[in-house]
């Protein structure tokens, strides 16, 4: 049966690429009768990068966006500082500036060349779990899954089916949102932004054939009929710029920027991911690489589960790994927000000076790492250790050099859909035709047995000892 993944945004096409590298059967359902051609989200930072690299979808994407990401920033019409981020561990890893909708097709074309497809214009509207598997009704037809994953976004159905709690608050009134063809000589190198006693005004460029496309953003109290119009007098109130002319909007929206988390990212055999279980302020573009990275986490966790490889409690550590992101996401976006957006005099100056120290090197460093969440780790999850030497159980493992056999390689080409066993010699474990071999500078003597996600799962100089950690941790309650 496998699994039925509802939504095709970026976390459905992650999570199905990664359950089909796996060999997992997979179904991919979306209601929209077609996939959005709309930016939406427009920044995936490195580790979003990484992980479309490992499912093999990273495709040229390097070569089409914009690397990295710099912003001018001023109080009127004075600059105050220009802060750039994104470089981290060079250009493969580096941020990039690319429309969501390019980032899912890249999604598409590698689930088709994995053998799997999107049903478009199909709706669920009811689920039915069982001890066997769930039975869900789309567009008025049922059908079984082993297990379903919700990653139909903010107002998931799968979330309301199950009855899963997401309590959260809004952050701001309204926010404008377009993608406009302008006529200004603002530079395109980077983007801009307006601090302004009713608000604030960004302006990011976006790629179209002529250069003249541009992302506007402002916050408002209230939303007019005409956007672009609306949009149009903002751009002049809070920049005070009289020279451009912003001829059409490609597309636009209006929304209310949410802090929501849900109780719980599993409930039975039904799971969420993404936006579904977890919506925050869009400030620091985390949106598109934390679902991602729960597509990530998930997918080889169930691929264990369904071919019997582990027992279903393992799904549990799903939640325990990937909600302290989420959390921890929703604290640091949430306070960018209320600075970004600060009231009051005092407030304004508190900015201000932020943004000045945020000039300095040593801050553009460390926000480029912060937003990078390369620095993830689950040390503190039940499949992690806070204890020996680094990297520890649960800490990412950096792509290494390494030997197939006699083939040079990287770590990260070879984790896709597979564990990897540093090792100077071949062993044989519980985990059979999912392990790749390979050799690598590690510690003389030491066994690494690296998971799917390029998460460390252990280290240890005993087989043994690493054996009996696979069956105890992941094989414990499978199926027989």
């Amino acid at each position: 049966m496998g699994v039925l993944v509802v939504g095709a945004g970026p976390t459905g096409l992650a999570l199905a690429c990664g359950l089909r590298a796996h060999g997992v059967p997979v179904r991919v359902i979306d209601r929209a009768a077609e996939p959005a051609t709309t930016s939406r989200a427009n920044i995936l930072h490195a580790r979003g990068v990484e992980v479309l690299n490992r499912l093999g979808a990273l495709g040229d994407l390097p070569e089409r966006a914009q690397h990295a990401i710099r912003i001018t920033l001023h109080a009127a019409d004075k600059p105050l500082a220009t802060v750039s981020f994104g470089e981290v561990e060079g250009n493969q890893l580096s941020a990039l500036v690319v429309s969501q909708a390019e980032v899912e097709a890249a999604l598409r074309r590698r689930l088709a060349e994995l053998g799997g497809a999107i049903e478009w214009g199909r709706e669920l509207t009811d689920l039915a779990q069982g001890s066997d598997g769930v039975v869900a009704t789309i567009s008025g037809e049922a059908t079984h899954a082993d297990y379903v994953v919700g990653c139909d976004g903010a107002h998931s159905a799968v979330r309301k089916l199950v009855g899963i709690g997401f309590p959260g608050a809004a952050l701001v009134d309204q926010w404008l949102l377009a993608d406009v063809d302008a006529d200004w000589d603002l530079d395109r190198r980077g983007s801009s932004g307006w601090f302004a006693r009713d608000g604030l005004f960004i302006a990011m460029p976006m790629h179209s054939a002529t250069d003249d496309r541009w992302r506007l953003m402002a916050d408002v109290e209230h939303v007019e009929d005409d956007v672009l119009a609306q949009l149009r007098r903002l751009l002049t109130e809070r920049t005070g710029r009289t020279d451009a002319r912003l001829r059409e909007a490609t597309w636009a929206s209006a929304f209310r920027i949410h802090r929501r988390l849900v109780d719980s990212y599993r409930a039975g055999r039904v799971l969420l991911a993404g936006d579904a279980a977890h919506i925050h302020s869009p400030f620091g573009g985390q949106g598109m690489n934390t679902g991602i990275g729960d597509a990530e986490n998930l997918a080889w966790k169930l691929a264990l589960v369904l071919r019997g490889r582990a027992g279903a409690a393992l799904l549990d550590t799903y939640q325990a790994e990937r909600r302290p992101l989420a959390q921890d996401v929703l604290r640091s976006t949430t306070a960018n927000t209320k600075l970004m957006l600060a009231e009051g005099a005092v407030g304004r100056a508190v900015r201000n000076l932020f943004t000045r120290v945020a000039n300095l090197d040593v801050v553009q460093r460390r926000g480029t790492w912060l937003a990078s969440q390369l620095w993830v780790n689950y040390r503190n999850g039940p499949l992690g250790s806070r204890r020996g030497p680094r990297p520890r159980p649960g800490d990412r493992v950096p792509d290494l050099p390494c030997r197939n056999g006699n083939r040079p390689t990287r770590l990260h080409t070879e984790l896709g859909g597979h564990w990897a066993l540093l090792a100077n010699q071949q062993l044989t474990t519980p985990l059979g035709d999912a392990v790749t071999h390979l050799t690598a500078n590690q510690p003389r003597d030491e066994i690494w047995l690296v998971r799917p996600d390029a998460h460390l799962a252990w280290r240890s100089t005993s087989t043994t000892d690493l054996n009996r950690w696979i069956e105890k941790t992941l094989l414990a309650g499978r199926s027989a």
